[in-house]
């Protein structure tokens, strides 16, 4: 995908997350996010968005101390601000990659061909998940994803988070390194597969599938959101060793840095 296409999945999606918040309101719990509801989810998005804009905006090169998530929840504005502020901070950073210019250089955590396309990619996916958290939040069926996207979110997870060495869980921290199974994803509305290798501590993808222990064919957008734990639009097409998405599900962690 190109940097504008990321930049306009961004900028509707975010139009998508604040209308679906207005809707649930502020005390609506988020059942893809345990513990939260939408005023933290609400914060959550307000501190990312502003993150990621100051980086861009800015041309930091070096990466800023960040907040914990519970620092990050008690700093947002009061209730009666949230959500214009959430507003305010999603315009601005859809504001400042559409105007950076293409060779800016600023600080980045995964690969990408430039600073820009990188700050974009993230940022589109991080509000796209988000904004289905904030659908489900108000009740809502989630609006679909354009394959393409949702493919180009799928190769984001596996091939940049995933690509880099996973920290184990502390009670795994004596654990060997073993290969825990195979996971083969097809998607049904595009010609791109998925061949992933669960291990102890990391996770190898390759865009071929041969004789995985689990088979999962399902459209582009159920894809993405399973494996961003989120719940599928339809039923997914499951064949083999399930319990290897109970281990994707309870081992799969995504960190920013």
């Amino acid at each position: 995908m190109e940097i504008g296409q990321h930049i306009a999945a961004l900028d509707g999606d975010g139009r998508l997350l604040l209308d679906a918040a207005r809707a649930s309101g502020l005390d609506a719990c988020v059942p893809t996010c345990p513990g939260w509801r939408v005023r933290d989810l609400l914060a959550h998005v307000h501190y990312v968005h502003r993150w990621a804009t100051a980086y861009v905006a800015g041309a930091l090169t070096e990466m800023v101390p960040e907040p914990d998530e519970t620092e990050l929840l008690a700093g947002a504005p009061p209730d009666h601000a949230l959500l214009a502020s959430v507003e305010e901070g999603h315009l601005a950073l859809v504001r400042a990659l559409a105007g950076a210019p293409a060779d800016v250089r600023c600080w980045t955590f995964l690969p990408a061909p430039s600073p820009l396309a990188m700050w974009a990619r993230r940022q589109a996916h991080e509000t796209a998940i988000h904004r289905v958290d904030a659908e489900l939040a108000a009740g809502r069926s989630p609006a679909a994803f354009d394959p393409g996207f949702a493919a180009d979110g799928v190769d984001e997870l596996l091939f940049g988070f995933l690509g880099r060495a996973q920290p184990p869980a502390e009670e795994e921290e004596e654990e060997e390194e073993g290969v825990l199974g195979t996971i083969g994803l097809e998607a049904s509305d595009r010609p791109e597969r998925w061949n992933l290798r669960l291990m102890t501590d990391r996770v190898e993808t390759t865009h071929a599938i041969t004789g995985c222990e689990l088979q999962v064919r399902a459209t582009a957008a159920d894809i993405y959101l399973l494996l961003w734990n989120r719940p599928p639009l339809s039923e997914p097409d499951i064949t083999g060793a399930v319990d290897l998405l109970d281990a994707w599900h309870e081992r799969i962690r995504v960190s920013w840095s």
